[in-house]
């Protein structure tokens, strides 16, 4: 017989899987970026994504460029999650980085970022981009689970955490 405790942890890992978890892969986390501003990093992004996913660079640092303008997508607590729609893309892109470096970004706090996550969605984009904006955020608001991330040394361990997230919430209590 299971126990009721069995029960539920896995039904937990069976409907509570982040939707980052499905969008973020390892070769789009990147650890001791070396920019020195909130331009130089949108720029880092718009390469990445072109050498990662065949996406224009300019029209990616453009796009998110374009969305800073607007307001500030740092949260506080040294978190940015920029994010933009992009003409032509199929599918919801993500990626964290990590600048060597505090950088500011215009956060409400005064304080510079070192959490940065970037989502790009099709410009048709549907709730599931606000669904990981509302995820991300509740992610980043808790305070153990952004000193977790801190310490992570490479990108597996960087996913492990994020998709880690929900099944083991008890950690970061």
């Amino acid at each position: 017989m299971m126990k009721p405790g069995l029960f539920i942890n896995a039904w937990r890992a069976s409907t509570l899987n982040t939707t980052i978890t499905g969008y973020l892969r390892p070769e789009d986390i990147h650890l001791d970026v070396d920019v020195a501003s909130k331009a130089e990093l949108l720029d880092a992004i718009g390469r990445h994504m072109e050498l990662a996913h065949a996406l224009p660079r300019e029209s990616i640092s453009l796009g998110l460029s374009r969305r800073e303008q607007l307001g500030s997508t740092g949260l506080g607590q040294g978190v940015a999650i920029p994010h933009a729609r992009v003409k032509n893309l199929d599918r919801i892109l993500a990626a964290y980085l990590r600048p060597r470096s505090p950088i500011p970004f215009d956060a409400p706090d005064g304080e510079p970022v070192t959490h940065i996550l970037v989502l790009l969605v099709p410009k048709e984009a549907t709730d599931e981009h606000l669904r990981i904006l509302a995820e991300a955020t509740q992610m980043f608001a808790n305070r153990r689970f952004r000193g977790r991330l801190q310490q992570c040394g490479d990108a597996p361990a960087v996913k492990r955490l994020f998709d880690a997230w929900p099944l083991s919430s008890a950690w970061f209590e």
